[in-house]
């Protein structure tokens, strides 16, 4: 697979592009190469499937436990309002 050059300072601007892209980046400054950059989408994907597998996983307990997935967010919910902290508003006075 051939390397797109791009000097450092377009590299620099798009960076975000480029990590999104699949195809590897030769970095050049003043006309020389001075860094490859590689994507490695590789990794996301591994990750994306490792958290599908593990939510399989995760239903099939709570279905041999006969979870109730909505009242355990109900009890959470019930919890998390008795000991969440008031926020206090500052007065304010118009000028």
């Amino acid at each position: 697979m051939e390397a797109t050059k791009v000097g450092i300072r377009e590299f620099r601007a798009g960076l975000a592009e480029y990590i999104a892209s699949n195809t590897p980046v030769a970095v050049t400054r003043h006309g020389q190469t001075v860094g490859y950059f590689i994507p490695t989408l590789g990794q996301a994907q591994a990750e994306i499937a490792a958290l599908k597998q593990a939510s399989q996983t995760l239903d099939r307990l709570l279905e041999v436990r006969d979870v109730d997935v909505d009242a355990v967010v109900a009890d959470f919910k019930a919890v998390r309002r008795k000991t969440s902290v008031p926020v206090k508003r500052s007065k304010t006075t118009a000028p």
